[in-house]
């Protein structure tokens, strides 16, 4: 086991709401919650699978999927396809279960993947009702609790 430096787990989660955004590395990018439109790329490996092209399929229409497409990660995502369906299997090895998180990490699969890579997902909608079918009121902000005192500023 490697010892010191920074792992991809270690320390607080980036927080995307965070006031200081300076502190952080880059903007995060946000992904449609449609995911990604337009034909599956094709199979980049040798013989596709009945299950590989249904997870091949299946892969390319989440938000990550513009992502992949803008990086040309299609041969990474057809590796983790194919590591994954052998990861299905009743006798797979116990490391290659680990092998497709790590993967499912390093595509923005998985929350922790999706965090490193700073990225979200969102949707285009209005904002939450309350309960009398209102909008929330705007909270107050820590300036308008601030009173002037009469005195002559010495």
């Amino acid at each position: 086991m490697a010892s010191g430096g920074a792992r991809a787990r270690s320390g607080p989660a980036p927080d995307p709401n965070a006031l200081r955004r300076d502190r952080d590395v880059g903007e995060w990018t946000v992904l449609p919650a449609e995911g990604r439109q337009g034909a599956t790329p094709g199979w980049p490996l040798t013989e596709q699978s009945t299950r590989e092209a249904e997870l091949w399929a299946d892969l390319w229409r989440k938000p990550q999927a513009l992502m992949w497409e803008r990086y040309g990660q299609d041969v990474e995502v057809a590796l983790y396809v194919r590591r994954l369906t052998e990861a299905e299997l009743m006798d797979s090895r116990v490391n290659l279960s680990t092998l497709v998180r790590q993967m499912g990490d390093s595509l923005g699969l998985t929350t922790p993947g999706m965090r490193a890579n700073r990225w979200r997902i969102t949707a285009e909608e209005a904002a939450p009702a309350g309960r009398s079918g209102r909008a929330p009121a705007a909270k107050p902000s820590s300036r308008s609790r601030l009173k002037v005192v009469p005195g002559d500023g010495e």
